[in-house]
């Protein structure tokens, strides 16, 4: 199963205050254990949400709304994307984590939607798109 990990914002994270040299080589090195056990699938930390921008949909509207966002709980500043067993294994590798911030963070585990997980929904003809789509970002990656 695919899980997206994803690390909650801080007030630092926010300020754009950057990770000190130890938390980067520790985070280096946990990366480097995910990826040696066939773990990681994709890893980023995020700049904060003060260079971001919100879009809010309704209905055919679109309303666009630019950072800073003032609910820090509520922002992400990085994010893996791993493949696992299950969940339980998911939340043992977080365990393991450094935490990635200077003070107190959150880390939540969240399951990625699989194909078979739409259930007739999701037409052969889609499968078929989602496929094309896969193998096109794949092909498009740099060697």
């Amino acid at each position: 199963m695919r899980v997206m990990v994803i690390v909650k914002a801080t007030a630092e994270s926010e300020a754009g205050q950057m990770p000190r040299t130890e938390l980067l080589a520790a985070m280096g090195a946990f990366n480097e254990e995910l990826v040696k056990a066939g773990i990681m699938l994709a890893g980023e930390g995020l700049k904060p949400s003060s260079a971001g921008a919100r879009v809010l949909f309704s209905g055919p509207d679109r309303r666009v709304a630019d950072g800073p966002f003032t609910e820090t709980k509520e922002l992400v500043a990085g994010f893996w994307l791993w493949q696992v067993k299950s969940m339980d294994e998911a939340v043992a590798w977080v365990r393991r984590c450094p935490n990635p911030m200077e003070s107190d963070s959150i880390i939540e585990i969240r399951p990625v939607f699989e194909a078979e997980d739409f259930g007739t929904e999701f037409t052969p003809e889609l499968r078929e798109q989602e496929d094309r789509l896969r193998a096109e970002i794949e092909a498009a990656k740099p060697r």
